[in-house]
């Protein structure tokens, strides 16, 4: 399955030219809705590896009731995948493509982008720290606009949405890095 939505996602294209934006998150690009999203989830280095590996290995979004399929079991650079929530039939898959991964020591996580077929166009990042008084911080940072009809019909319910689902992982992870 894994390799068949790679092949899939690999033929489609990012919807947007700003790839990578979401590195710097005081300067989103114009044009798009921005989310910023800070959430404290955990205390501790222990804390920090279990929301680590949540968000890096995709165990964040299931626990948050989403779906997904990807091409690989972590994220990574290139890596492919579909994100669906909703039930049965009325479930909504987006496909996206991991953009940058951190690669530091106590900073995990992914930014995803658009692809063609996705309802919205942009960027999301999923980001644990480990601050230096031990507090755990999940963030999520967006920009994004609509590309699908009814996205854009539902206009301004669709930034609430995607804040009430950053809340949302971010209590997710408060309860894994609890457990962690």
């Amino acid at each position: 399955m894994s390799r068949i939505l790679g092949d899939l996602t690999r033929r489609r294209t990012l919807t947007y030219r700003e790839v990578g934006a979401t590195r710097t998150p005081d300067a989103l690009p114009a044009g798009f809705h921005h989310l910023r999203h800070s959430a404290a989830v955990g205390h501790g280095p222990a804390a920090f590896r279990a929301a680590a590996e949540a968000v890096t290995t995709w165990r964040m979004h299931r626990a948050g009731g989403a779906r997904v399929r990807a091409s690989a079991g972590r994220a990574a650079p290139g890596v492919t995948l579909e994100v669906a929530l909703g039930i049965g039939p009325l479930a909504l898959g987006v496909p996206c493509r991991v953009i940058w991964v951190p690669e530091e020591e106590h900073r995990a996580g992914f930014a995803y982008g658009t692809l063609t077929g996705h309802p919205e166009c942009g960027e999301e990042a999923f980001l644990v720290e480990l601050e230096p008084g031990g507090t755990v911080r999940f963030t999520v940072t967006a920009f994004s606009r609509p590309a699908a009809w009814y996205t854009r019909l539902a206009g301004p319910l669709v930034p609430r949405l995607q804040l009430a689902y950053a809340r949302r992982l971010g209590r997710v992870l408060t309860r894994i890095a609890a457990a962690g």
